[in-house]
């Protein structure tokens, strides 16, 4: 699949193009699972009837950003009713415009409402079944210096480490990049990385989106082989207008070989924009998977 090619369409019944059995990075039973974020497809469905269509779709898992305005047992009932595993949800945020809208983690003063957050996301992901729990890192304040940003910041990620150890649930962290978030507090790999290595990796992994990584970073396969021993999840989208794969400039049936040579066997969310609906557009998972079996 070249840089820049088109996703496939789907198939003239209407159904996407793609292996039967749950949808996957690659070829054969051991390739990642895919799981679809609930807040990028299946938008022309109200929020609640995405759970069936993901899973009609092939999709395994879902993962979402904001659970908050829902019960936990209301979303239980809907992963229940459509069979699908809950992977990832967000810690709470701000607003939207706010100056909390991508989380306190790194505001010196805000540790109460750093933890409350915490303990409410604990809460849904227990309770709704998810893994993870991604812990938002949010904008350093202008009239805070980078040393004590980062110092407030590994504070209050080791104190929700060690509250969420021994409730099944798993923190991961993010670095994103500076143009879809300015100002963001973890803005490499390796920057996140060495804040899980300071609380402990077995504790706090990374959440590798693999799209954040080549709009910053580049350089993509050696970036995937050095930060996956951290990565506990993986979000994918092509750049530069975070579409699906294929629409983009990353080369993914290199990537899927990258993760089988690594043995990765987390979930991979897409975390991605369809150019012309979701289903159309997942022609580009049966193009991986039949890139992987030439290479494999």
């Amino acid at each position: 699949m070249g840089s820049g090619a088109r996703a496939a369409g789907p198939s003239p019944t209407g159904s996407p193009r793609h292996a039967p059995g749950p949808l996957r990075l690659g070829a054969g039973p051991k390739a990642p699972l895919l799981a679809a974020n609930l807040k990028w497809l299946f938008t022309e469905l109200p929020f609640e009837r995405r759970f069936e269509a993901a899973a009609a779709a092939g999709f395994a898992g879902v993962e979402y950003a904001a659970p908050y305005p829902y019960p936990p047992t209301r979303l239980r009932a809907l992963l229940g009713d459509a069979g699908l595993r809950h992977v990832l949800i967000n810690s709470p945020a701000g607003e939207p415009g706010s100056p909390e809208r991508s989380g306190v983690a790194c505001h010196p003063g805000r540790a109460t409402e750093f933890r409350a957050g915490i303990e409410r996301g604990l809460e849904y992901a227990t309770e709704s079944g998810a893994g993870l729990l991604h812990v938002l890192a949010g904008i350093v304040p202008q009239d805070v210096s980078g040393e004590r940003a980062f110092a407030t910041y590994v504070t209050n990620i080791a104190w929700a480490a060690e509250r969420a150890h021994g409730t099944g649930v798993r923190l991961v962290i993010e670095a994103q990049n500076g143009r879809d978030a300015p100002g963001y507090f973890l803005g490499t790999q390796a920057r996140a990385a060495a804040v899980a290595e300071a609380v402990g990796h077995d504790r706090v992994g990374l959440l590798l989106d693999l799209y954040h990584a080549q709009v910053a970073e580049g350089d993509l396969i050696r970036t995937l082989r050095t930060h996956l021993p951290y990565a506990a999840h993986l979000q994918i989208a092509d750049p530069p207008d975070r579409t699906e794969p294929g629409t983009g400039e990353i080369r993914w049936p290199r990537v899927a070989a990258a993760l089988r040579e690594a043995g990765y066997e987390g979930w991979i969310g897409c975390e991605y924009a369809p150019v012309e609906g979701t289903v159309p557009g997942l022609g580009w998972v049966a193009e991986v998977a039949e890139s992987a079996e030439v290479t494999a």
